[in-house]
Order: C-alpha cells, then sequence, then structure tokens
C-alpha cells in the first residue's frame, strides 16, 4: 500500500482483493486451513522483528501505558465502529464479516515494519522503493485476506494511505533535527516494537489469544514521543 507521497504507483490492495473474491467459492475448510497458513507466517514475521529490539525497557513502557490508553478510551471498539459504520452503508446481512475483515486487514497493514520503514524512506529521500515492494505484498496478503474474509479488506486502503502519508510529511520535517545514526535506530526500535503487535495478531488469526490490538495502537505514538524524550 503506497502512501500519498507517491500516488502514481497502483496500490496493491484493491487488486488483491479482488483476485482473493474469486476464490471466495472455495470449501470453507481450506479457507481455514488458508487462514491458519497466514497467522503462521504473520506470528513468524513478528517474532523475527521483534528480536531486534536493543531498548527494551522503553519497549515495554510505551506498551503498559499506550495499552492502558487504549483501554481507556476505548480505541479497539471505536476502530470497530467504524467497520460497522462501512458494513451498514454496503451490507447490512454481511454477520460482522466486513467489520472483521475491515480491523484485521488495517492493523496488519498498519502495524508492519515496511509502513514505517517504507514511509520514512519516501519522505527522508525521495526513495518509494519500499513502499513500492509493500504494495506488492499488501496485494498478495489482500488475496488471502479476501478469500476467507471477504471484500472489507478493500476499505483498509483508506486509513493506512493516511498513516503512511502523515509518517512520510512528518519525517521530512525532521530530517535536518535528528541525526541519521539516531534516525536508524529509531527505525530498529519502531520494527521491533511493531513485530511484538504483529505477533499478538498472529496469535489471534490461529485464535490462540484474543488481544484487542488496537488498544495497543497508542504504544506507537508513546514509543516515538519516550524516543526523543530519553534517547535523543
Amino acid at each position: 500500500m503506497l502512501s500519498v507521497v507517491n500516488p502514481h504507483f497502483p496500490d496493491g490492495t484493491p487488486i488483491g482483493t479482488c483476485f482473493g473474491l474469486l476464490f471466495r467459492n472455495i470449501p470453507e475448510r481450506l479457507k481455514q486451513t488458508a487462514l491458519q497458513g497466514i497467522g503462521l507466517v504473520v506470528t513468524v514475521i513478528g517474532v523475527q522483528m521483534a528480536i531486534q529490539a536493543d531498548n527494551i525497557v522503553l519497549i515495554l513502557l510505551a506498551i503498559l501505558l499506550g495499552s492502558m490508553i487504549g483501554t481507556a478510551i476505548q480505541l479497539e471498539n471505536r476502530l470497530n465502529r467504524v467497520g460497522q459504520l462501512l458494513e451498514l452503508k454496503v451490507n447490512k446481512n454481511s454477520d460482522g464479516k466486513i467489520t472483521e475483515a475491515f480491523v484485521t486487514a488495517t492493523l496488519i497493514f498498519v502495524i508492519g515494519a515496511m509502513a514505517i520503514i517504507g514511509a520514512m524512506d519516501s519522505g527522508l529521500r525521495g526513495d518509494h522503493e519500499v513502499l513500492i515492494t509493500k504494495a506488492f505484498l499488501d496485494g498478495f496478503m489482500s488475496l488471502v485476506l479476501a478469500s476467507t474474509l471477504g471484500y472489507g479488506v478493500i476499505f483498509s486502503v483508506i486509513p493506512v494511505v493516511l498513516y503512511e502519508g502523515t509518517i512520510a510529511l512528518l519525517a521530512s520535517q525532521i530530517h535536518n533535527l535528528v541525526p541519521q545514526q539516531l534516525l536508524e535506530q529509531f527505525i530498529s526500535e519502531m520494527t521491533a516494537l511493531g513485530g511484538l503487535l504483529i505477533v499478538a495478531i498472529g496469535l489471534n488469526i490461529l485464535q490462540v489469544t484474543k488481544f484487542k490490538i488496537g488498544d495497543y495502537l497508542p504504544s506507537i505514538l508513546l514509543f516515538i514521543l519516550f524516543f526523543f524524550l530519553f534517547v535523543v
């Protein structure tokens, strides 16, 4: 999925969703197996990202405080309500599938390290290579998600483009304020934090846990604040 910084490259999510819908008529047991496969892959990706952490105390503090803030303001429920509003507009008889698809796809695409790194590269150096690669990966993931969860996946385009575009715009402003070494350390730590959240998403997909991932999203903002307060 591409940020608004590079709007001329086709987004992979709508294309992947359309192809995924072609496979919706496959047997339910095959869909379940495919979804479990996604859960395993997402979990492994999250673990690979999470082990990059060097400043685990800062990450722990951000997750603890961020999750409490998210729970207090019921961020996960608010995100679900956005999905439910879309559901009412599109199809009132979808039994929650549109909401599930929208929330799951949005969290997977937003929390991923490539969203952060790609948007920062785009804003800092005008290099869109990572975002272009992410567009292809998101397209493939959308294909699989749409085949199991339905067309609600396509609505994740809106929050993800806004998220990546905001990061790119902010990155373009801090380029001259933060030394390159600290910037690389920041990206590495953000990747580790994102990895922990992605592990939680993977476990949810596998139905091992029921983390309210949306409630943990303030952790990302808190970590950015803590990093630039205590490390820079």
